[in-house]
Protein backbone atom coordinates (compact mmCIF):
# COMPACT_ATOMS: atom_id res chain seq x y z
CA UNK A 1 0.00 0.00 0.00
CA UNK A 2 2.97 2.18 0.77
CA UNK A 3 4.34 1.97 -3.01
CA UNK A 4 0.85 2.86 -3.78
CA UNK A 5 0.37 5.95 -2.21
CA UNK A 6 3.72 7.15 -3.46
CA UNK A 7 2.86 6.30 -7.06
CA UNK A 8 -0.36 7.72 -7.01
CA UNK A 9 1.10 10.95 -4.98
CA UNK A 10 3.92 11.14 -7.38
CA UNK A 11 1.49 10.98 -10.13
CA UNK A 12 -0.71 14.34 -8.70
CA UNK A 13 2.30 16.39 -9.81
CA UNK A 14 1.98 15.84 -13.97
CA UNK A 15 -1.68 16.13 -13.24
CA UNK A 16 -1.91 19.14 -11.51
CA UNK A 17 0.44 20.92 -14.19
CA UNK A 18 -1.41 19.51 -16.88
CA UNK A 19 -4.48 21.16 -15.49
CA UNK A 20 -2.70 24.43 -15.07
CA UNK A 21 -0.94 24.39 -18.26
CA UNK A 22 -4.06 23.91 -20.55
CA UNK A 23 -6.27 26.66 -18.49
CA UNK A 24 -3.11 28.93 -18.49
CA UNK A 25 -2.88 28.41 -22.58
CA UNK A 26 -7.03 29.07 -22.75
CA UNK A 27 -6.55 32.26 -21.04
CA UNK A 28 -3.85 33.20 -23.65
CA UNK A 29 -5.95 32.83 -26.36
CA UNK A 30 -9.24 33.95 -24.96
CA UNK A 31 -10.19 37.30 -26.25
CA UNK A 32 -10.61 40.13 -23.43
CA UNK A 33 -8.32 40.34 -20.85
CA UNK A 34 -7.30 43.17 -18.03
CA UNK A 35 -6.00 45.65 -20.38
CA UNK A 36 -8.78 45.39 -22.90
CA UNK A 37 -11.59 45.54 -19.70
CA UNK A 38 -9.74 48.84 -19.20
CA UNK A 39 -10.17 50.15 -22.80
CA UNK A 40 -13.92 48.75 -22.33
CA UNK A 41 -14.59 50.58 -19.48
CA UNK A 42 -12.64 53.81 -20.49
CA UNK A 43 -14.99 53.40 -23.96
CA UNK A 44 -18.34 53.29 -21.92
CA UNK A 45 -17.25 56.43 -19.82
CA UNK A 46 -16.64 58.61 -23.17
CA UNK A 47 -20.06 57.30 -24.45
CA UNK A 48 -21.46 58.44 -21.35
CA UNK A 49 -19.28 61.96 -21.73
CA UNK A 50 -20.55 61.84 -25.89
CA UNK A 51 -24.26 62.29 -24.90
CA UNK A 52 -23.52 64.63 -22.03
CA UNK A 53 -21.81 67.17 -23.70
CA UNK A 54 -22.48 66.88 -28.01
CA UNK A 55 -20.15 66.89 -30.40
CA UNK A 56 -17.32 68.74 -29.35
CA UNK A 57 -17.69 66.66 -26.28
CA UNK A 58 -17.57 63.36 -28.10
CA UNK A 59 -14.15 64.45 -29.74
CA UNK A 60 -12.86 65.00 -26.90
CA UNK A 61 -14.15 61.63 -25.73
CA UNK A 62 -12.61 59.56 -28.23
CA UNK A 63 -9.03 60.78 -27.88
CA UNK A 64 -9.92 60.01 -24.04
CA UNK A 65 -10.17 55.98 -25.04
CA UNK A 66 -7.10 55.65 -26.12
CA UNK A 67 -4.52 54.66 -23.51
CA UNK A 68 -1.00 56.89 -23.82
CA UNK A 69 1.73 54.60 -24.31
CA UNK A 70 3.17 55.26 -20.86
CA UNK A 71 0.36 54.49 -19.05
CA UNK A 72 -0.16 51.35 -21.11
CA UNK A 73 3.00 50.05 -19.97
CA UNK A 74 2.73 50.73 -16.70
CA UNK A 75 -0.75 48.72 -16.89
CA UNK A 76 1.11 45.80 -18.56
CA UNK A 77 3.63 45.69 -15.45
CA UNK A 78 0.82 46.05 -12.71
CA UNK A 79 -0.74 43.17 -14.40
CA UNK A 80 1.81 41.32 -14.70
CA UNK A 81 1.93 41.56 -18.67
CA UNK A 82 5.65 42.60 -19.34
CA UNK A 83 6.96 39.60 -18.97
CA UNK A 84 7.65 36.87 -21.87
CA UNK A 85 5.27 34.40 -21.83
CA UNK A 86 7.77 31.84 -21.09
CA UNK A 87 8.34 33.41 -17.85
CA UNK A 88 4.59 34.25 -16.86
CA UNK A 89 4.36 30.21 -17.26
CA UNK A 90 7.54 29.38 -15.24
CA UNK A 91 6.19 31.93 -12.49
CA UNK A 92 2.60 29.98 -12.26
CA UNK A 93 4.53 27.09 -10.53
CA UNK A 94 7.83 28.09 -9.18
CA UNK A 95 9.95 30.93 -9.48
CA UNK A 96 13.24 32.01 -7.20
CA UNK A 97 13.60 35.78 -6.75
CA UNK A 98 15.99 36.29 -3.55
CA UNK A 99 15.14 39.41 -1.54
CA UNK A 100 18.26 39.98 -0.10
CA UNK A 101 20.84 38.81 -3.01
CA UNK A 102 23.28 39.73 -0.16
CA UNK A 103 22.75 36.83 2.24
CA UNK A 104 24.28 33.78 1.96
CA UNK A 105 23.11 31.01 -0.38
CA UNK A 106 21.74 28.65 1.68
CA UNK A 107 19.53 31.03 3.75
CA UNK A 108 18.74 32.60 0.70
CA UNK A 109 17.58 29.14 -1.05
CA UNK A 110 15.93 27.40 2.13
CA UNK A 111 13.71 30.95 3.00
CA UNK A 112 10.08 30.38 1.79
CA UNK A 113 9.60 34.13 0.83
CA UNK A 114 12.27 34.14 -2.13
CA UNK A 115 9.96 31.81 -3.53
CA UNK A 116 6.82 32.21 -5.37
CA UNK A 117 4.57 30.03 -7.44
CA UNK A 118 1.72 27.62 -6.31
CA UNK A 119 3.89 24.65 -5.92
CA UNK A 120 4.71 26.32 -2.66
CA UNK A 121 1.41 27.67 -2.25
CA UNK A 122 1.68 31.30 -3.43
CA UNK A 123 -1.16 32.08 -5.72
CA UNK A 124 -0.11 36.02 -6.22
CA UNK A 125 -2.64 39.09 -5.94
CA UNK A 126 -5.93 39.79 -7.39
CA UNK A 127 -5.86 42.00 -9.98
CA UNK A 128 -8.90 43.82 -8.83
CA UNK A 129 -9.31 42.92 -5.19
CA UNK A 130 -6.50 44.31 -3.69
CA UNK A 131 -6.06 40.97 -1.90
CA UNK A 132 -3.61 37.77 -2.25
CA UNK A 133 -5.83 34.94 -3.61
CA UNK A 134 -5.64 32.57 -0.70
CA UNK A 135 -6.97 35.67 1.43
CA UNK A 136 -9.93 35.44 -0.71
CA UNK A 137 -10.48 31.80 -0.77
CA UNK A 138 -9.93 31.49 3.33
CA UNK A 139 -12.41 34.91 3.07
CA UNK A 140 -15.01 33.19 1.08
CA UNK A 141 -14.92 29.76 2.59
CA UNK A 142 -17.11 29.80 5.47
CA UNK A 143 -20.11 30.25 3.33
CA UNK A 144 -19.50 27.61 0.87
CA UNK A 145 -18.48 25.26 3.94
CA UNK A 146 -21.49 26.03 5.83
CA UNK A 147 -23.56 24.76 2.97
CA UNK A 148 -21.49 21.95 2.08
CA UNK A 149 -20.70 20.60 5.20
CA UNK A 150 -23.95 20.41 6.42
CA UNK A 151 -25.89 19.37 3.47
CA UNK A 152 -23.28 16.34 3.19
CA UNK A 153 -23.99 15.28 6.41
CA UNK A 154 -28.01 15.95 5.59
CA UNK A 155 -27.47 14.16 3.03
CA UNK A 156 -25.78 10.93 3.85
CA UNK A 157 -27.99 10.83 7.18
CA UNK A 158 -31.11 11.27 5.75
CA UNK A 159 -30.56 9.30 2.47
CA UNK A 160 -28.92 6.02 4.40
CA UNK A 161 -31.78 5.88 6.97
CA UNK A 162 -34.61 6.57 3.93
CA UNK A 163 -32.70 4.14 1.41
CA UNK A 164 -32.86 1.05 4.33
CA UNK A 165 -36.40 2.44 5.01
CA UNK A 166 -37.67 1.63 1.37
CA UNK A 167 -35.66 -1.91 1.36
CA UNK A 168 -37.62 -3.10 4.23
CA UNK A 169 -40.68 -1.71 3.06
CA UNK A 170 -39.91 -2.55 -0.77
CA UNK A 171 -42.87 -2.70 -3.37
CA UNK A 172 -45.70 -1.17 -0.59
CA UNK A 173 -47.22 2.09 -0.68
CA UNK A 174 -44.22 3.82 1.39
CA UNK A 175 -41.86 3.08 -1.21
CA UNK A 176 -44.41 4.08 -3.83
CA UNK A 177 -45.14 7.73 -2.43
CA UNK A 178 -40.89 8.27 -1.26
CA UNK A 179 -39.71 7.10 -4.67
CA UNK A 180 -42.23 10.19 -5.86
CA UNK A 181 -41.18 12.99 -3.74
CA UNK A 182 -37.43 11.84 -3.97
CA UNK A 183 -37.80 12.04 -7.48
CA UNK A 184 -40.20 15.08 -7.90
CA UNK A 185 -37.25 16.91 -5.91
CA UNK A 186 -34.45 15.58 -7.86
CA UNK A 187 -36.95 16.94 -11.00
CA UNK A 188 -36.80 21.14 -9.46
CA UNK A 189 -33.61 22.74 -9.81
CA UNK A 190 -32.11 24.33 -7.18
CA UNK A 191 -32.02 27.67 -8.14
CA UNK A 192 -35.74 27.51 -9.60
CA UNK A 193 -36.96 26.69 -5.90
CA UNK A 194 -34.75 29.30 -4.68
CA UNK A 195 -36.43 31.96 -7.14
CA UNK A 196 -40.09 30.66 -5.45
CA UNK A 197 -38.78 30.75 -1.92
CA UNK A 198 -37.40 34.12 -2.37
CA UNK A 199 -40.78 35.29 -3.67
CA UNK A 200 -43.31 33.89 -1.44
CA UNK A 201 -41.59 33.56 1.74
CA UNK A 202 -38.41 36.14 1.18
CA UNK A 203 -38.29 39.57 2.96
CA UNK A 204 -40.06 41.63 0.22
CA UNK A 205 -43.17 43.17 -0.15
CA UNK A 206 -45.08 40.55 -2.00
CA UNK A 207 -44.07 37.39 -0.07
CA UNK A 208 -46.92 35.81 1.88
CA UNK A 209 -44.89 35.34 4.78
CA UNK A 210 -41.53 36.79 5.80
CA UNK A 211 -39.47 33.82 7.05
CA UNK A 212 -36.40 34.45 4.77
CA UNK A 213 -33.99 37.09 6.03
CA UNK A 214 -32.17 39.50 3.46
CA UNK A 215 -29.01 38.33 2.98
CA UNK A 216 -26.13 36.40 4.02
CA UNK A 217 -25.46 33.42 7.10
CA UNK A 218 -25.70 35.61 10.01
CA UNK A 219 -27.87 39.33 11.31
CA UNK A 220 -23.74 40.85 11.99
CA UNK A 221 -24.06 44.67 11.63
CA UNK A 222 -27.73 44.64 13.22
CA UNK A 223 -27.99 46.47 16.36
CA UNK A 224 -27.14 44.95 19.32
CA UNK A 225 -26.07 41.99 17.71
CA UNK A 226 -22.41 41.76 19.29
CA UNK A 227 -24.57 41.77 22.49
CA UNK A 228 -26.47 38.47 21.54
CA UNK A 229 -26.02 35.06 23.38
CA UNK A 230 -23.94 32.39 21.76
CA UNK A 231 -27.74 30.71 21.87
CA UNK A 232 -29.42 33.66 19.74
CA UNK A 233 -26.37 33.61 17.34
CA UNK A 234 -26.54 29.88 16.63
CA UNK A 235 -30.48 30.22 16.38
CA UNK A 236 -30.11 33.06 13.77
CA UNK A 237 -27.13 31.31 11.64
CA UNK A 238 -29.88 28.76 11.39
CA UNK A 239 -32.44 30.44 10.20
CA UNK A 240 -30.67 32.09 7.93
CA UNK A 241 -28.80 29.17 6.85
CA UNK A 242 -31.96 26.94 6.53
CA UNK A 243 -33.72 28.44 2.81
CA UNK A 244 -30.03 28.04 0.72
CA UNK A 245 -29.32 24.66 2.53
CA UNK A 246 -32.99 23.38 1.64
CA UNK A 247 -32.60 24.58 -2.14
CA UNK A 248 -28.60 23.09 -2.29
CA UNK A 249 -29.43 20.22 -1.42
CA UNK A 250 -33.25 19.58 -2.73
CA UNK A 251 -32.07 17.35 -5.96
CA UNK A 252 -29.15 15.58 -3.87
CA UNK A 253 -31.88 12.71 -2.48
CA UNK A 254 -32.62 10.82 -5.50
CA UNK A 255 -29.27 9.16 -6.56
CA UNK A 256 -27.64 8.02 -2.56
CA UNK A 257 -31.24 6.80 -1.62
CA UNK A 258 -31.58 4.88 -4.24
CA UNK A 259 -28.23 3.41 -4.19
CA UNK A 260 -28.55 2.87 -0.67
CA UNK A 261 -31.93 0.52 -1.46
CA UNK A 262 -30.37 -1.26 -4.16
CA UNK A 263 -27.57 -2.15 -2.62
CA UNK A 264 -29.61 -3.76 0.27
CA UNK A 265 -31.76 -5.51 -2.43
CA UNK A 266 -28.74 -6.82 -3.97
CA UNK A 267 -27.33 -8.03 -0.60
CA UNK A 268 -30.35 -9.79 0.21
CA UNK A 269 -30.71 -12.01 -2.17
CA UNK A 270 -26.99 -13.54 -1.21
CA UNK A 271 -26.57 -16.66 -0.33
CA UNK A 272 -24.86 -15.60 3.48
CA UNK A 273 -28.31 -14.38 3.79
CA UNK A 274 -30.07 -17.19 3.01
CA UNK A 275 -27.96 -19.05 5.70
CA UNK A 276 -28.40 -16.61 8.09
CA UNK A 277 -32.07 -16.73 7.79
CA UNK A 278 -31.88 -20.54 8.01
CA UNK A 279 -30.41 -20.83 11.44
CA UNK A 280 -32.84 -18.21 13.20
CA UNK A 281 -31.89 -14.86 13.53
CA UNK A 282 -33.71 -12.18 14.00
CA UNK A 283 -34.34 -10.07 11.07
CA UNK A 284 -33.07 -6.98 12.98
CA UNK A 285 -29.82 -8.85 13.50
CA UNK A 286 -29.51 -10.27 10.00
CA UNK A 287 -30.15 -6.49 8.15
CA UNK A 288 -27.98 -4.30 10.34
CA UNK A 289 -25.33 -6.96 11.50
CA UNK A 290 -24.88 -8.80 8.27
CA UNK A 291 -26.37 -6.51 5.14
CA UNK A 292 -25.72 -3.16 6.05
CA UNK A 293 -21.82 -3.92 6.76
CA UNK A 294 -21.82 -4.92 2.53
CA UNK A 295 -23.99 -3.06 1.45
CA UNK A 296 -22.85 0.41 2.82
CA UNK A 297 -19.30 -0.16 0.95
CA UNK A 298 -20.09 2.05 -1.70
CA UNK A 299 -21.47 4.77 0.27
CA UNK A 300 -18.28 4.66 2.30
CA UNK A 301 -15.77 4.87 0.68
CA UNK A 302 -16.99 7.42 -1.09
CA UNK A 303 -17.51 9.67 1.51
CA UNK A 304 -13.27 11.00 2.04
CA UNK A 305 -13.80 12.28 -1.53
CA UNK A 306 -17.27 13.77 -1.25
CA UNK A 307 -16.66 15.18 2.08
CA UNK A 308 -13.47 17.23 0.75
CA UNK A 309 -15.62 18.41 -1.73
CA UNK A 310 -18.27 19.22 0.30
CA UNK A 311 -15.55 21.64 1.92
CA UNK A 312 -15.38 23.60 -1.39
CA UNK A 313 -19.36 23.45 -2.64
CA UNK A 314 -20.43 26.65 -4.33
CA UNK A 315 -23.40 27.16 -6.15
CA UNK A 316 -23.31 30.77 -8.25
CA UNK A 317 -27.36 30.48 -8.53
CA UNK A 318 -28.11 29.66 -5.05
CA UNK A 319 -25.34 32.07 -3.56
CA UNK A 320 -26.61 34.99 -5.92
CA UNK A 321 -30.85 34.19 -5.13
CA UNK A 322 -30.20 34.30 -1.07
CA UNK A 323 -27.38 37.16 -1.47
CA UNK A 324 -23.98 34.74 -0.49
CA UNK A 325 -20.84 35.64 -0.89
CA UNK A 326 -19.05 32.40 -1.54
CA UNK A 327 -16.80 30.56 -3.31
CA UNK A 328 -19.09 29.82 -6.28
CA UNK A 329 -19.52 34.02 -6.65
CA UNK A 330 -15.60 34.11 -6.36
CA UNK A 331 -14.90 32.06 -9.27
CA UNK A 332 -17.91 33.40 -11.64
CA UNK A 333 -16.86 36.91 -10.96
CA UNK A 334 -13.24 36.14 -11.43
CA UNK A 335 -13.84 34.82 -14.64
CA UNK A 336 -15.72 37.93 -15.90
CA UNK A 337 -13.40 39.84 -14.81
CA UNK A 338 -10.44 37.94 -16.41
CA UNK A 339 -9.12 37.60 -12.91
CA UNK A 340 -6.18 35.71 -13.68
CA UNK A 341 -4.76 34.77 -10.61
CA UNK A 342 -8.57 33.89 -8.80
CA UNK A 343 -9.37 31.38 -12.12
CA UNK A 344 -5.61 29.72 -11.79
CA UNK A 345 -5.59 29.88 -7.96
CA UNK A 346 -8.88 27.94 -7.08
CA UNK A 347 -8.85 26.11 -9.83
CA UNK A 348 -5.38 24.37 -8.51
CA UNK A 349 -6.80 24.23 -4.91
CA UNK A 350 -9.89 22.46 -6.26
CA UNK A 351 -8.03 20.32 -8.43
CA UNK A 352 -5.58 19.01 -5.81
CA UNK A 353 -8.63 18.72 -3.31
CA UNK A 354 -9.91 16.87 -5.91
CA UNK A 355 -7.07 14.65 -6.34
CA UNK A 356 -6.39 13.75 -2.73
CA UNK A 357 -10.16 12.76 -2.59
CA UNK A 358 -9.62 10.43 -5.15
CA UNK A 359 -6.91 9.20 -3.39
CA UNK A 360 -8.28 8.66 0.00
CA UNK A 361 -11.32 6.48 -1.97
CA UNK A 362 -9.09 4.14 -3.00
CA UNK A 363 -7.88 4.08 0.39
CA UNK A 364 -10.83 3.34 2.19
CA UNK A 365 -11.58 0.41 -0.16
CA UNK A 366 -9.05 -1.85 1.20
CA UNK A 367 -9.25 -0.81 4.68
CA UNK A 368 -13.44 -1.09 4.92
CA UNK A 369 -13.03 -4.46 2.27
CA UNK A 370 -10.33 -7.14 3.06
CA UNK A 371 -10.84 -8.33 0.07
CA UNK A 372 -9.17 -5.50 -2.03
CA UNK A 373 -5.69 -5.34 -1.83
CA UNK A 374 -3.40 -3.05 -3.71
CA UNK A 375 -0.58 -6.25 -3.50
CA UNK A 376 0.06 -7.56 -7.57
CA UNK A 377 0.75 -10.72 -5.68
CA UNK A 378 -2.17 -11.01 -3.46
CA UNK A 379 -4.65 -13.53 -3.73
Amino acid sequence: MTAYIIRRMLLMFPTLIGIITITFLIIQFVPGGPIDRMKSLLRGHSGVLSEAGGGAQQAMSVKQTEIDPKHYDQLKKIYHLDRPLWERYIRTFLWYSPKNPQAPFSERITNRDNWEGFLVFKFGDSFYRNKSVLELIIEKLPVSASLGITSFFLTYIICIILGISKAVRHETQFDTATSLIVLIGYSIPGFVMGIFVIVFLGPGDGAIFHLVPLSGLTSAGAPGYEDWSTFKKLIDYLHHLAAPLFCFILGGFATLTMLTKNAILEETRKQYVLTARAKGLPEKIILFKHILKNALIPLVTGFPSAFLAMFFAGSLLIEQIFTLDGLGLLSYQAVIQRDYPIVLGTLFIFSLMGLIGQLLTDLSYVLIDRRISFDESHG
